[in-house]
């Protein structure tokens, strides 16, 4: 079973996710104060963080910097009402593997844990056959030994699918997410930016085998 730490000042809604995950097959210790969660991480193993990010002592960014440096392997999921760009860029900068803001079915959550988990379980021999990594400290993202050519915008897409990989991506999520794309963007221009990251992939426009269309909805990336 998976076991999670939860680390959430409502009450109230962290009882609800936890009595939710629990039919999920999750277990979930929830503490409402960051230094209850680092003790608690400390003491016990846990296979993923759930973080609020509006806490009392300490700012749950700083926690996310803070776990990550002290429990590099462990994934971290933010959870929070503060989903405004500025929130989302420093919690990927300090570590969260993926960004859930609130209000969610606490199922989507749970697809979530799943997901991440199963990437990370993944082998080492896995983990080298995937066709692109990301170097987020120098900014680049490579596929098997060549660095891709990408714009600012371009890096962000690819960045931003490989995080969330397997799941479906709508143009409007890409829009509301990425900064680097302008807000005055339509919905057309997202076509246009994957058609030239698909030029630069290499991937084939007519039998894509990395960003696939799904359509009437977005785009889905298969790093494999």
């Amino acid at each position: 079973m998976i076991k999670i730490l939860m680390i959430e000042d409502d009450v109230e809604l962290g009882q609800l996710l936890q009595n939710a995950l629990e039919k999920e097959h999750i277990e979930t210790l929830l503490t409402c104060t960051p230094l209850e969660g680092l003790v608690a991480l400390q003491n016990e193993n846990f296979d993923a963080l759930v973080l609020d990010l509006s806490l009392p002592q300490i700012d749950g960014l700083e926690i996310c910097r803070i776990v990550r440096e002290t429990f590099p392997s462990l994934a971290i999921i933010i959870s929070s009402a503060r989903s405004d760009m500025n929130d989302k860029e420093m919690g990927f900068a300090r570590g969260a593997d993926d960004f859930l803001p609130k209000p969610y079915d606490p199922r989507e959550l749970a697809f979530r844990l799943r997901a991440i988990l199963r990437r990370g379980n993944a082998t080492h021999h896995e983990a080298t056959c995937q066709a692109f990594c990301i170097d987020e400290e120098r900014h680049t993202i490579k596929r098997a030994d060549r660095e891709l050519r990408l714009t600012m915008a371009e890096y962000d897409i690819v960045s931003y699918m490989l995080k969330k990989e397997g799941f479906v991506i709508s143009r409007e999520e890409l829009l509301l997410n990425i900064g680097s794309i302008k807000y005055e963007s339509s919905l057309k221009s997202i076509d246009v930016i994957m058609g030239r990251i698909r030029q630069k992939i290499g991937d084939d426009p007519k039998k894509p085998r990395f960003i696939v269309s799904v359509r009437g909805v977005g785009y889905k990336f298969v790093n494999a």
